[in-house]
């Protein structure tokens, strides 16, 4: 075999080889909504987030959130800039992330239409602070390929080094609702 077949054969096998392997089954998402909810007899708080970015890969069960501190949106403008400079430190921990495995997904499962109910368990990663925490959900498999994703857990604002003044300490939650909600497309 001479040495312009054996490039040819390189070439050739260079530009096949990725239709050879498994089809990666990685999803993203840069819209995701993130939202929480504490409720108290003195107040009711709510925030939600629309720019939630996370990346799903179906074949490794890996699942990443990243959550800017400053995108969460409240109605009363107020609650926003106490709850970015006095309890969050928005400036100092801009972000939360969330990087675990998501477990109860059978394999193979992604090109199969329909709904599954599946566990994370992670990093969660807030105000500094990590903490490993397992979160129920569910994933829906859809017919057009895309993936919806929900879940809901509860925080503790001091687990994450959170701290409430005294004088408004009956004003939030001892623990706070989140509720995750993910459209994810291929990438």
């Amino acid at each position: 075999m001479n040495r312009t077949m054996r490039s040819r054969i390189i070439l050739f096998a260079t530009f096949l080889l990725p239709l050879a392997l498994p089809a990666q089954d990685r999803f993203a998402t840069r819209t995701g909504h993130i939202s929480f909810y504490s409720s108290t007899p003195m107040e009711d708080i709510e925030a939600h987030n629309r720019k939630v970015s996370s990346v799903f890969d179906a074949g490794s069960s890996a699942i990443e959130f990243a959550v800017l501190i400053k995108s969460f949106e409240f109605k009363k403008a107020l609650m926003q800039e106490h709850f970015n400079e006095s309890y969050m430190e928005s400036n100092i921990y801009p972000k939360a992330t969330f990087k675990g495995r998501v477990s109860g997904l059978p394999h193979g499962v992604i090109a199969k239409p329909g709904t599954y109910e599946v566990t994370a368990t992670g990093d969660l990663v807030i105000h500094g602070v990590s903490r490993t925490v397992t979160v129920p959900g569910r994933i829906t498999v859809n017919a057009d390929g895309t993936l919806k994703l929900m879940g809901t857990f509860m925080v503790r604002p001091e687990d994450h080094g959170i701290k409430v003044p005294g004088m408004v300490r009956d004003n939030i939650a001892k623990e706070i609702k989140v509720t995750v909600a993910m459209d994810y497309q291929r990438m």
